[in-house]
C-alpha cells in the first residue's frame, strides 16, 4: 500500500525548492478558478501582472501537477461559449492563440468539441 502510494507521485516532486512549492500553491488556486493551458498558467505564474516567479520555477510547478489540459480547454472553452457566440473554428483559434490561452491545437480542437462548438 504504502508504495502504490509512492509510486504514484512523481519522483522529483519531493525537490521542489520553496518558491516553486509556492508556485504550485498558487497555481492550483489559478486551476481552481479557471481553464488554463500549460503555456497559459506558466505565463501568469512568472509574468508581472501575475505572480512574479521565474519562469523555470513556474515551470517546474506546472510539470510537477497532474493536470488533464483537455479538460482544461474544455472549461476555457465553456466558459468563452457563456460569454459570447463563437464558430468552432473561432473558438479554436481564441483557444491556441499566442494573444488568446496558449492551448496547443489539439488540445484546443477537443475543448471546442466537447464544450459543443462544433457540430
Amino acid at each position: 500500500m504504502i508504495a502504490a502510494l509512492f509510486a504514484a507521485a512523481p519522483t522529483w516532486a519531493g525537490y521542489l525548492t520553496g518558491p516553486q512549492t509556492n508556485a504550485v500553491r498558487s497555481a492550483e488556486q489559478y486551476l481552481r478558478f479557471k481553464g488554463f493551458s500549460r503555456q497559459g498558467l506558466i505565463q501568469q505564474l512568472s509574468s508581472d501582472a501575475g505572480n512574479g516567479y521565474d519562469v523555470a520555477d513556474a515551470t517546474a510547478a506546472v510539470d510537477s501537477l497532474a493536470v488533464d489540459w483537455n479538460e482544461q480547454a474544455t472549461r476555457s472553452a465553456k466558459q468563452y461559449l457563456n460569454i459570447m457566440g463563437f464558430s468552432c473554428k473561432g473558438l479554436i483559434q481564441q483557444l491556441s492563440s499566442r494573444a488568446g490561452d496558449k492551448f496547443t491545437v489539439s488540445e484546443a480542437t477537443y475543448g471546442a468539441q466537447s464544450a459543443g462548438a462544433c457540430s
